[in-house]
Order: C-alpha cells, then structure tokens, then sequence
C-alpha cells in the first residue's frame, strides 16, 4: 500500500475511510510515507507496500516465515488451489456489491483476496496478516488491495460496520470482532479442511491431522455473533497431481513445516513416486451477523 495509492483517482484512497488509529480509534490520512492519525500517532509504510499498525508484542510463533510464505507463493502461484480460489470469488461476488469493501483476515499473500476483487470489479480489499513477509506479496496481490500488519486475535484497527465481506481462509476466527467491523447485510466467508485434506500426504510424510473437532469449535467460536447461511455453504474437493517439488512446497507453506525435519520429508514424501496424488478438500461456510 505505497503512498501513491492514496493520491486522488487511485481505489485504494477509499481504504482511509475503512481504517482507524490502533491507539486511539481516530481515522487515519496519509503524509510522508506514513498513516496518521488527528493525534499524531503515526504508522510507517514499507517500501513493499504494506504498513505496519501493530503496535506492542505479538504471540511469539504466529507469523509465517520468509521460507513458508515462499513456498506458498510458488504453490498457489502454480494453480494447485484454483478450485478453492474460484469458490471463494463467487461467493464474494454474491455477497459483495460493486463499490464494497472486502477485509482479508489472515490474508497471507493475498491470493484468495485477489481473487475476490477479481470477481467485483469495483471493490476494494484490505488483508491483515501478521507476517511481513507474506505482506510484502499481499500489498502487490491486486490493484485495488492494500496490506497492514495485525494480529487477527486483537481488537482490529478498522471502523465499525465498513465490510461488506470478511474473508477468513484457513487463519483465526476473530467473531466479535468480525461482527464488528462487518455492516449489517454482510457476510463472513471461511474455509476450512475436511478431514479429507491432503489425507495421502499427511500419512505418508508423518504430518499434522485435520482435528476432527474442528468444525464444532468453529461454531463455538461463532455462534454467540453469527448465523450459518446453511444453503450457501460449499464443499470443495479435486485431485492434486504433484511432483515431489510441489509437495515439499505444499508442507512447507503450513504448519507442519515447523515439526517435520527438511531431508526426512524430502526422503518420504520421494518414496511416494511421481506424480504424487493427493486429495484436497475444503468446506466453505458463509456466516450472517446476527
């Protein structure tokens, strides 16, 4: 989100009105390569785009590494996700009106976020994550998205009632904040694994399993702010085909890359032969505020 991209006549200007001063609440406008807020507090923009608002310590281990954020940009960059990608633009699409704003919580690269803006062309989008690395593809992600560094577990730093849609793939669910910053008629769109996800792959390399809990603590999490719009969810399931490259890739980009030793997995995931075929479902759910 460089200066420029609040110079009169470029969208993203209109993400001033969505954003406020994680200090004081106060908006925020745009001087010298900073946001800056009627008190003064002022917030840095990168030289990559995005601009770092989170302001005290964060939960050490939570953002994704430059090694992680690498091999998810070369995965979702090869169209692996594509399924999943097209799901959450035409949901988007359907929930979002032409001059709506889209918010992107845990937006790491801003793959699914550029896919949604894609869908409504006069939208503009906001990703939050809490890695700068995966930021520094987020603010470049779309023409009319911007990026700022936040702990999606806080208290956001964006007005009430902006978002027409609020985009959670595979990141923490905050709901009363969702709630929040979500206008009336809005929706929350998240993406979760089944229980099917990539069931090959995590046998075979010895990874992390999809908790079979998970949706129920979803609803948990949810059910004190929001209403499912049970028709409106989609069950996404494809084939992947891999080479052991792409494979590496795909464990590399989640979680499990912090528990598996790098040659262990490379030796197991090459005793899978090539192409490596993988399974790769997703549930998407569309959540109303109540």
């Amino acid at each position: 989100m460089p200066v420029s991209a609040f110079e009169h006549g470029d969208p993203r200007r209109r993400l001033l009105d969505v954003l406020r001063c994680p200090v004081c609440g106060e908006g925020l406008s745009a001087a010298g390569g900073a946001l800056r807020c009627a008190r003064r507090h002022t917030f840095d923009i990168a030289r990559h785009g995005y601009v770092s608002l989170l302001t005290g310590d964060m939960r050490a281990g939570t953002a994704d590494t430059a090694a992680m954020v690498q091999a998810r940009d070369a995965f979702l960059g090869a169209g692996h996700y594509a399924p999943l990608a097209r799901a959450v633009a035409e949901l988007t699409a359907r929930w979002c009106p032409p001059q709506g704003v889209v918010l992107d919580a845990g937006a790491g690269t801003g793959h699914y976020l550029a896919a949604a803006l894609d869908a409504v062309p006069g939208a503009v989008g906001l990703g939050l994550d809490a890695s700068k690395f995966a930021l520094r593809r987020a603010a470049r992600a779309h023409p009319r998205a911007g990026a700022a560094v936040w702990d999606v577990w806080r208290e956001l730093p964006v007005r009430s009632g902006v978002a027409d849609v609020v985009l959670n793939v595979f990141a923490p669910r905050n709901g009363p904040e969702f709630q929040r910053v979500l206008r009336p008629g809005g929706a929350l769109l998240v993406v979760t694994p089944t229980a099917r996800h990539l069931a090959e792959l995590r046998q075979a390399a010895g990874l992390l399993s999809v908790d079979a809990a998970k949706e129920e603590r979803l609803g948990r999490t949810l059910d004190a702010h929001f209403r499912q719009e049970r028709a409106e969810a989609l069950e996404v399931d494809h084939l992947l085909r891999l080479t052991p490259q792409e494979a590496n890739d795909l464990v590399a980009m989640g979680p499990s890359a912090r528990h598996v030793d790098a040659d262990e997995l490379a030796r197991r995931i090459a005793s899978m032969g090539t192409p490596i075929e993988i399974a790769a479902s997703f549930n998407v759910a569309v959540y109303r505020p109540k």
